[in-house]
């Protein structure tokens, strides 16, 4: 029997606004509204745009050695967080492999960890099972804690006519404790698009107040906003590099093979950092690159990518169309060897190949980096 998905509090609201709903990481998501995904990536990339994220889990962490059972923990050294910092890290098994990417805010006396939906259970037992020998608490807060994200050029200026601190002075990657709209939140200035804006973290039996006033608000001060759903949310993530589990990541990848590397602070002792050590010496066999299309085609997951010679090489992570660059591009895992900007390969699309180059990622760069 299959297992019932769940229902975030804003089900009903989405479906009385047309829009699909789907199943995702054990819940019933809208992909996409009347509109389509197209605009909606549009819009979110010359406006703003309003995600119900409310499938993915928040862990609190918190106790006498919360700081040292979390360095083991992740790949980050969150001793170089300050309060209210918020920084990107991963989860990795002795192997190497990774068990999550994660988002980590410094909140006065705790720690408030973001996983992805699917992973929620795994990552939370996990996390369980490496308290031994700390003094630490693990909460997991999902169910009463409600996530959303609004993301764009015009979000924080939106945003602005509902708080009273000035946003413009929380920097990037930092987090601030407010009340919105009468109710107590942490917002973010954290998102997933490649653009500016924030994630807002409130209670969730606040979630169609709070949801319904950022649209109206945005209606009222002339700001263009719509609600946007998995499909553009992909594609917004795609464009500008970011990894999304089960795709450019998973248990069998390392960060290493992710170009994740960056997240990762080998003066640490984190979970697997001597399996990636091991594997900088010995060196990749496989490794994340960005490629486009050029000859007609749609790159899928899990198509096979071949050289020039028509040789399987490796096999494509995620493959879309990305509207703001208007091709058709993708992720794969190649051999090193293959992995240089401007190499031949072919991408297999339903048995029949495919021209494509590797190009440098990302394809978009994010507004917040320029």
């Amino acid at each position: 029997m299959s297992q019932k998905l769940k229902r975030t509090p804003l089900y009903q609201w989405h479906v009385d606004h047309g829009a699909r709903m789907v199943p995702f990481a054990g819940w019933e998501m809208p992909v996409q509204y009347p509109t389509g995904p197209i605009e909606e990536h549009h819009v979110t990339r010359r406006s703003a745009g309003l995600f119900d994220i409310d499938h993915m889990g928040q862990i609190i962490v918190s106790g006498p050695n919360a700081d040292a059972y979390l360095n083991r923990l992740v790949t980050w050294d969150i001793d170089l967080m300050v309060d209210y910092e918020a920084h990107y890290a991963l989860m990795c098994y002795e192997n190497g492999g990774i068990v999550d990417d994660v988002f980590i805010y410094k909140l006065p006396g705790r720690w408030f960890v973001v996983v992805n939906a699917d992973n929620l259970t795994k990552d939370f037992q996990w996390m369980q099972e490496h308290t031994s020998g700390y003094d630490v608490a693990l909460e997991d807060v999902s169910d009463q804690t409600y996530m959303v994200a609004l993301q764009g050029p015009k979000a924080i200026d939106l945003l602005q006519n509902l708080v009273s601190i000035e946003l413009s002075d929380v920097p990037r990657f930092t987090a601030i404790e407010v009340e919105l709209g009468g109710v107590t939140a942490i917002i973010g200035r954290t998102g997933y698009t490649g653009e500016d804006g924030v994630e807002i973290f409130f209670s969730s039996d606040a979630a169609l107040h709070i949801w319904e006033l950022i649209l109206k608000t945005g209606e009222e001060v002339g700001i263009e906003v719509k609600p946007i759903g998995l499909a553009a949310r992909d594609s917004l993530r795609f464009e500008p590099a970011f990894p999304l589990y089960g795709h450019e990541i998973n248990a069998d990848t390392t960060p290493l093979e992710a170009n994740l590397g960056w997240a990762c602070k080998f003066d640490t002792d984190f979970i697997g950092k001597e399996a990636l050590l091991k594997q900088k010496e010995a060196g990749l066999t496989k490794k994340l690159v960005g490629f486009e299309l050029t000859e007609k085609g749609v790159p899928r997951e899990g198509y096979p990518v071949a050289n020039a010679s028509g040789e399987e090489i490796g096999t494509v992570a995620t493959g879309l169309y990305a509207p703001t660059v208007n091709k058709y591009c993708g992720h794969a895992f190649v051999p090193p060897e293959y992995a240089a900007v401007g190499t031949d390969i072919q991408i297999v699309v339903r048995n029949k190949p495919k021209a494509a180059v590797i190009v440098r990622r990302p394809f978009y760069k994010p507004t917040y980096r320029k």
